[in-house]
């Protein structure tokens, strides 16, 4: 899947509660191809075991990607912990009769997508 992204700068968690604030993290995909074996990481400190977050995955692309939606597993760890939640998501991008779905300034487009809304039950 070389190519897949012509100038994707980010693939971002977004994890904000009214209360809390916001923690971001953006991660660049080197030489604008994302290669199955590029496995982003973001690390959150995490001291608010009783709220619920909600996770948001914002993706950034150019008019020359080829597709509608883009899939993302997915990997939170509980902190204290070796259990890992494993989901596999389809990002839909764009519909046949609208286009693009997210916010875009020349060939440039921006997708803030919420993934799932998740408690922590450990700090860390």
């Amino acid at each position: 899947m070389k190519n897949l992204f012509l100038v994707l700068l980010i693939t971002s968690f977004v994890l904000s509660c009214e209360s809390i604030g916001t923690f971001e993290k953006n991660v660049a995909i080197p030489a604008n191809s994302w290669n199955s074996s590029f496995k982003p990481s973001v690390t959150v400190d995490i001291t608010d075991t009783i709220s619920q977050f909600n996770m948001f995955v914002v993706i950034r692309h150019t008019n020359e990607y080829q597709f509608n939606n883009i899939w993302l597993n997915i990997e939170t760890t509980i902190p204290g912990t070796e259990k890992t939640n494993k989901q596999r998501f389809d990002l839909r991008l764009a519909t046949d009769d609208r286009g693009w779905l997210g916010s875009g300034m020349d060939d440039i487009f921006e997708h803030r997508i919420l993934i799932t809304p998740v408690r922590f039950p450990r700090s860390g």
